[in-house]
């Protein structure tokens, strides 16, 4: 990945930095976490880097716009992002827990098979897509019914 990712920048004409090459780490690190520029900033304070906020969004922008990250956006007025897989074409979508926040992600085969009803039953042939739910996770239905109980 990293790889890729110095080469992609020296085409563009930019260079691997210490901090674009952490930043990517983190990303990395983070397995299916889908994390802001202000969640891989305090990533690192905690991790003693010495990288301003700035550089951090700058270099979360930038790694998006050359296509190293998807940029996400979940109606909480805040980016969150991924690694992007630039091999593929295929987009993975969410579910979005109201309540808690957690937010997982759909199972690709679901997702193709929700694409395909929809182009058989408008004639559309879609090419592109971006779906996400919302609703309440298992903890939080879990929570909700302990109230509810509690209050009966």
């Amino acid at each position: 990945m990293y790889e890729s990712l110095r080469k992609e920048l020296r085409s563009k004409k930019y260079r691997m930095t210490a901090q674009r090459e952490i930043v990517l780490k983190i990303f990395a690190e983070s397995g299916e976490k889908h994390l802001g520029a202000e969640d891989v900033y305090r990533r690192l304070m905690e991790k003693r880097y010495r990288i301003s906020k700035a550089t951090v969004y700058r270099t979360v922008e930038l790694l998006s716009k050359l296509g190293f990250l998807r940029r996400l956006e979940f109606g909480e007025g805040v980016y969150r992002y991924e690694l992007a897989a630039p091999d593929s074409e295929t987009l993975h979508q969410h579910i979005i827990c109201k309540t808690c926040g957690e937010i997982v992600e759909i199972d690709e085969r679901t997702v193709k098979d929700l694409v395909k009803s929809v182009e058989e039953k408008t004639g559309y042939l879609i090419n592109d897509y971006d779906i996400k739910f919302y609703g309440l996770c298992p903890k939080c239905q879990k929570r909700k019914s302990i109230s509810a109980e509690n209050r009966a």
